[in-house]
C-alpha cells in the first residue's frame, strides 16, 4: 500500500517480504547489538529522503503469565516489541526532516489485557508509553507520532498463538462488535492514514472493529 503510494519501501527484518523493488535488510532486531552492526546499512537505505514514514510493525507474541513469565523470555520480547523501536528512531531521526512520521503498531492489549500474554501485555503497555514519550521529545521538528492498536488480526501470528484452531478464532470473531477477524489490509490502511496525518500526533488509533464490552 505504501508503494502504491511513492513511498520507497525499506524492510528490515529476517526474511525479505515479496514485493518487488523493495530494499530487503536482512537483520534480527532480537539481537540486542543489532544496531551497532547493521546501523550503516540502516542509514544508508534512507539517505537522501525527504520524509521518512517509520513504521514499527515487527512483533512477538509469547504464552505466558505472570505466575511462570522467565526473564529471559520478557527480555526477548521487550527487545522486540519496545527496545528494538528506541534503536531503530535512534539511528533514523538525524536523517528525518519535517514532515516524517513514526508509527508504532501496539495492540488492544496495550490498555487492556488477557490472560496468558503477560510479556506481550507488558510490552504494548510500554509502546504506548514510548509513542507519548516521542510525541513531547520532538515537539517542535515537525514529526509525527501515532500508535495504532489492531484488535485481532487474521494473521499468522495469531493463528499460531491459538494453535490454528479455528472454534478459537471463531470465539475472538464474536468477540467484536462486526463479528469478524479484521483484515491486514484494514490496518495497512490505518497505518497509511496516520503516518500521513499531522493533526493526530500524540494518538491512540483503536483499530479493532469495537469491541463487544462483557
Amino acid at each position: 500500500l505504501f508503494a502504491a503510494e511513492g513511498y520507497r519501501v525499506v524492510n528490515i527484518s529476517r526474511s525479505p517480504i515479496a514485493l518487488a523493488n523493495a530494499v530487503q535488510l536482512g537483520i534480527d532486531i532480537a539481537e540486542p547489538d543489532w544496531a551497532l552492526r547493521h546501523g550503516d546499512a540502516v542509514r544508508a537505505a534512507v539517505a537522501g529522503s525527504e520524509s521518512i514514514a517509520l513504521v514499527h510493525n515487527a512483533g512477538l507474541l509469547t504464552k505466558d503469565s505472570v505466575a511462570n513469565v522467565d526473564a529471559a523470555t520478557l527480555h526477548r520480547v521487550l527487545q522486540v516489541n519496545v527496545v528494538a523501536c528506541v534503536q531503530l528512531d535512534q539511528l533514523l531521526l538525524p536523517a528525518m526532516q519535517a514532515g516524517s512520521s513514526i508509527v508504532y503498531v501496539g495492540s488492544t492489549l496495550g490498555e487492556k489485557a488477557v490472560a496468558g500474554s503477560c510479556a506481550y501485555v507488558v510490552s504494548k503497555h510500554a509502546l504506548i508509553g514510548l509513542m507519548r514519550a516521542t510525541c513531547q521529545d520532538l515537539a517542535g521538528r515537525g514529526i509525527h507520532t501515532v500508535c495504532v492498536c489492531p484488535g485481532f488480526t487474521d494473521t499468522e501470528m495469531l493463528h499460531a498463538h491459538v494453535g490454528h484452531a479455528s472454534e478459537v478464532l471463531e470465539l475472538l470473531a464474536a468477540g467484536v462488535t462486526f463479528g469478524r477477524l479484521i483484515e491486514p489490509e484494514e490496518i495497512a490502511r490505518t497505518i497509511l492514514f496516520c503516518a500521513q496525518n499531522a493533526v493526530i500526533n500524540g494518538a491512540v488509533i483503536h483499530a479493532n472493529l469495537g469491541q463487544v464490552e462483557r
